[in-house]
């Protein structure tokens, strides 16, 4: 399997999720190993599957949304979303934000008054660029503010990671992230108070306590999906046994133990189901590309 980023970033999550419900299930007889390819959000290892291996049935690649909104927004160049083959989705992560837990801010509500009467004065921190999922969640969050986007202060960061580590340094007050990552970092002690999830309910686990947006009247929600697939190339019959042992992966006790391990929740989805998310994900990020002109 092919991952886009540094072991303990969502690629890698979804990769070794994926290889350790694989071998508990016997569907391969030894783990299968995760290959690094570092570029674009996974714009390179995407490129690589369609120009450079399109028939290569042995390669899984990682995908999340953040794939799909680079996608939307033509970061991957000339390829779209049909230029593959989605396999399976694996598992549901959300957004999130949080600020230190000295901060002022008790509630996405205080945080919110603290937009309007100064955008310029709160420093977001994020993984990625202008444009990747991070700094849309910041823009969302700016627009339900009743402000605009570019009033307010972005830092970008290599990843989630590093913005948390930003803001438990307090470089940053506002961290816009996924909840699986952040749930991590706070089982570790780090010092962050979520101030809601950006999911349609409350979630379970570490973050379960914390409620939602639309909980606090603000309907922000930013799902964002993990899963993987192959080169539109591949051969039907690779393609269809790949089918059926994620099929039969997808049921076994062991995607359900592995899910609450990494702080995901439960998706599991292939075939009509699966093109029908990416297809309506697509339609709503294309339509954020636009508004907040994006589209390259």
């Amino acid at each position: 399997m092919r991952r886009s980023r540094q072991a303990g970033g969502g690629f890698d999550l979804t990769c070794q999720l994926l290889a350790s419900v694989l071998e508990a299930s016997g569907q391969t007889a030894t783990r299968l190993p995760v290959v690094y390819q570092p570029g674009g959000i996974g714009a390179l290892a995407f490129r690589r599957s369609v120009t450079q291996r399109p028939a290569d049935g042995r390669a899984l690649v990682a995908f999340s949304s953040g794939s799909l909104l680079n996608l939307a927004q033509g970061r991957f160049g000339p390829y779209t979303e049909r230029d593959v083959r989605w396999l399976a989705a694996v598992g549901m992560d959300y957004g999130v934000i949080a600020v230190h837990r000295d901060a002022p801010y008790r509630s996405l509500s205080e945080l919110l008054a603290a937009l309007r009467a100064g955008p310029g004065q709160i420093v977001f921190g994020a993984g990625g660029s202008i444009g990747s999922q991070d700094w849309m969640k910041a823009a969302l969050l700016a627009r339900a503010a009743g402000v605009s986007h570019k009033s307010v202060r972005f830092v970008a960061f290599e990843g989630g990671g590093e913005a948390l580590t930003a803001l438990a340094g307090r470089h940053v007050q506002v961290l816009a992230g996924d909840a699986a990552e952040v749930a991590r970092h706070l089982e570790q002690g780090a010092p962050v108070r979520v101030l809601a999830v950006l999911s349609p309910e409350r979630l379970r686990g570490t973050l379960a306590g914390v409620p939602t947006a639309v909980e606090q009247g603000v309907d922000l929600r930013w799902p964002i999906l993990r899963g993987v697939y192959v080169a539109a190339g591949v051969p039907e019959r690779d393609v269809q046994e790949w089918r059926e042992i994620l099929a039969r992966a997808g049921t076994h006790p062991a995607l359900a133990r592995e899910l609450l391990r990494a702080g995901l929740q439960p998706a599991w989805a292939m075939g009509p189901p699966l093109e029908a998310q990416i297809a309506q994900q697509m339609l709503y990020y294309r339509q954020l590309a636009t508004e907040f002109g994006l589209l390259r």
